[in-house]
């Protein structure tokens, strides 16, 4: 999915690599403790791909059904309200070019939404409102991406979630911001004999999250005459994941990925993409 409408959620560089003048993606993954994820891009490249390429991104997230609560003077120090559902959602619209043969850059602008639920906040002694926490932002994408002659080895970087602080209540607070940098070439290029129709991508992935510690993506994917894809990769330095796998065909326009991430302690979470493009 690296040159695909799907590359608005990792660089949106990687729309201008489009070859297609049309691209659509939905992926659904369920995640772990009941909360699911699912994406859907669009991306088209008119005057094949003269003006650019032009992409659209969708996110939902379902966190499931939660008991609220408030405190109270009881023997527990609280009770039950009402049970709600909290979500999270984000739009965009991005924008991929190539500058040359081998320099592309990306950008994208999006809005994120989150709800999460109603409580009853005191404004006086014995006076009480119910306030819903919805909050919202403005946040930019941007990336680009190098494709060299050696071998096919490209690099890229990417810098995710540049936005203001937005808050709910009293509390402010930041987006996701994310810096990445990776590279990947095609290991079986340097054996001509067996490169025709078949290849082995490795590819690595350094990030340095705003929340958390520095972590490593390594990835390896062999190809068989672009129809059959396998792939395995590691996750360093994240609490309970570190092992991937995954699996893809491709049939004509249509594309079908699957990916299974054990959990650690929690179940393992399934992925499944469907990929349209003419």
């Amino acid at each position: 999915n690296s040159f695909t409408s799907f590359s608005l959620f990792f660089n949106p560089a990687g729309l201008s690599r489009q070859l297609e003048i049309f691209d659509m993606n939905f992926s659904t993954n369920n995640w772990i403790a009941g909360i699911k994820h699912d994406a859907i891009s669009l991306s088209i490249s008119p005057k094949n791909g003269q003006l650019g390429v032009f992409g659209f991104s969708f996110t939902n997230v379902d966190y499931g059904e939660l008991q609220g609560t408030m405190v109270w003077d009881n023997d527990q120090g609280f009770i039950d309200t009402e049970k709600f559902y909290p979500s999270a959602l984000s739009m965009g619209l991005g924008y991929g070019r190539a500058l040359s043969e081998s320099f592309s850059v990306g950008g994208q602008i999006k809005k994120a939404y989150q709800y999460l639920g109603n409580n009853v906040v005191p404004i006086a002694d014995t006076a009480k409102v119910v306030e819903n926490n919805i909050s919202d932002a403005l946040a930019f994408d941007f990336g680009t991406i190098y494709i060299t002659d050696w071998h096919g080895f490209t690099f890229g970087m990417s810098v995710r979630n540049f936005s203001d602080e937005t808050q709910f209540a009293y509390d402010g607070f930041q987006l996701p911001l994310t810096f990445r940098i990776g590279s990947s070439i095609d290991l079986l290029s340097f054996l001509p004999k067996f490169s025709d129709k078949q290849s082995l991508l490795i590819a690595l992935d350094a990030l340095h999250p705003r929340s958390y510690p520095e972590r490593l993506n390594i990835g390896l994917e062999y190809s068989f005459m672009e129809f059959g894809y396998a792939r395995i990769g590691y996750l360093y330095n994240y609490d309970e994941r570190d092992i991937t796998f995954g699996a893809g065909i491709k049939l004509g326009p249509l594309k079908i990925d699957y990916a299974l991430t054990p959990f650690g302690v929690f179940d393992s979470v399934n992925r499944i993409s469907i990929g349209i493009a003419r």
